[in-house]
């Protein structure tokens, strides 16, 4: 069987199954959209999660998840999920931006990314410097460069003037100087409250009016944006950003290296990448979940490298005994 085929065999299995994983914590997570408890969003869309997927057809191994052993019950780094054939690295977020989700606001989401082993790098908890372009972009900045510079990069790789473009920064006080000097560049900026996955998601997707996004947010999140980058043609550089000695010795025995750029491709080398996301509340990109009497309706991104196929799925979900619906576009 060729490399290709098995890539492909991998995916075809994996791919609506991981759908499901996202559908789930989203559903569960929006009982609690509004209701302005984090702690539970964020315990209601883990427990989905895991149920999901260890259902799969998976030996799987959390590399990217809500923290070490000691400090999550569920979804730790190192935990074994699955029953099945396909050995796979699995990066989860079961719920990005628990709290604007627990405050109702835009663009919650649970999201999901998995590849053969090793494919997606075991980054520490801690800040990644960002730079997501979309596809024209890739290969044409740089994250070293100053911020004008990239600004009429992108400009020029878009066809667009400086102030046609719109770019997404975290609304961090941290970003200050970060956010003046976009806009002395010509651009327009677009804070975002939380959730830097969603925000790249849009970058990488044309139409949805975000042409980059910039600043500094958590390294395992940039995983997971690289893992979807990837599937999609676009292109994120990340630094490592290490806070004090104890994140540099820690950096050290993982073998990250502290100032380098690492492209898409470091961050997520692998061949065979499946990557899902689910929308919890209302975003750029994707619908929030919802509900109706007996049931919900989802909206899902979900799409393979090697099968290069992006499909946007829109399902409703029958969960009570008896539930009906009319389905309406």
């Amino acid at each position: 069987m060729t490399a290709t085929r098995q890539r492909s065999d991998l995916e075809h299995a994996l791919v609506l199954e991981t759908a499901r994983v996202t559908e789930a914590a989203a559903l569960a997570a929006s009982r609690f959209v509004g209701m302005g408890d984090k702690i539970a969003v964020d315990a209601a869309g883990t427990e989905a999660m895991r149920a999901v997927l260890n259902d799969l057809d998976i030996q799987g191994e959390v590399v990217i998840g809500e923290g070490e052993m000691d400090e999550a019950p569920m979804l730790y780094i190192g935990e074994k999920l699955g029953q099945g054939r396909y050995p796979v690295d699995i990066a989860v977020d079961p719920v990005e931006g628990t709290e604007v989700t627990a405050k109702g606001l835009p663009n919650g989401l649970a999201v999901i990314a998995l590849s053969e082993k090793g494919g997606l790098m075991q980054a520490p908890d801690c800040y990644m410097e960002k730079l997501v372009v979309p596809p024209p972009a890739a290969g044409r900045v740089h994250l070293d460069w100053p911020v004008e510079a990239n600004v009429g990069a992108l400009a020029q790789a878009l066809s667009r003037k400086p102030s046609d473009l719109l770019i997404s920064i975290l609304d961090r006080e941290r970003h200050a100087d970060l956010i003046g000097r976009v806009r002395r560049a010509g651009a327009r900026v677009n804070l975002i409250k939380d959730g830097d996955v969603i925000a790249s998601l849009a970058v990488g997707v044309r139409g949805t009016g975000i042409h980059a996004l910039m600043g500094s947010g958590g390294a395992p999140e940039g995983v997971i944006t690289a893992a979807a980058m990837k599937c999609l043609g676009a292109e994120i550089q990340g630094r490592f950003l290490a806070e004090n000695d104890e994140q540099r010795e820690r950096f050290r025995r993982m073998g990250v290296e502290e100032g380098r750029v690492y492209k898409t491709e470091e961050l997520a080398p692998g061949q065979q990448i499946v990557f899902s996301g689910t929308g919890i509340t209302n975003g750029d990109l994707l619908s929030g979940v919802r509900r109706f009497g007996g049931g919900a309706r989802t909206h899902t991104l979900v799409m393979g490298y090697a099968t290069r196929v992006v499909r946007f799925i829109d399902s409703v979900h029958l969960e009570d005994d008896g539930a009906r619906v009319i389905i309406r576009v």
